[in-house]
């Protein structure tokens, strides 16, 4: 990769506009940038090396989160005991019934009466 120059174009976190968008370099500090420009609302902050901050709700929510696990007692520990391996038994054949299934009732149309 090449080194960066001022005035050079890339993207990082606008901390006004709250997203990414394109930037200037306005500093450098040993060939990295050190300061931006925004390009879309101009405001000037530190370089963020294109990452979004974490937002203030899931930080709230991973704090939280902690807090319920710490305060959870750790399951006790069970002592796994190998069983001995059951015996396999073929299942039992079932004899056929020769007779026919028996015939279903009639079906009556939907809407149709009963005849009286």
């Amino acid at each position: 990769m090449r080194d960066f120059r001022l005035g050079d174009v890339l993207d990082d976190y606008c901390v006004k506009c709250r997203r990414l968008t394109n930037h200037s370099i306005v500093s450098l500090i040993a060939a990295k940038a050190a300061k931006v420009r925004c390009r879309t609302c101009y405001s000037d902050h530190d370089y963020r090396n294109e990452q979004i901050p974490p937002s203030k709700k899931d930080m709230k929510k991973a704090a939280l989160f902690n807090q319920v696990l710490a305060g959870v007692a750790p399951p006790p520990e069970v002592e796994t005991v190998a069983a001995p391996p059951l015996p396999i038994e073929a299942p039992a054949a079932e004899p056929l019934s020769t007779e026919p299934p028996p015939d279903p009732a009639p079906v009556r149309p939907k809407g149709a009466r009963k005849k009286a």
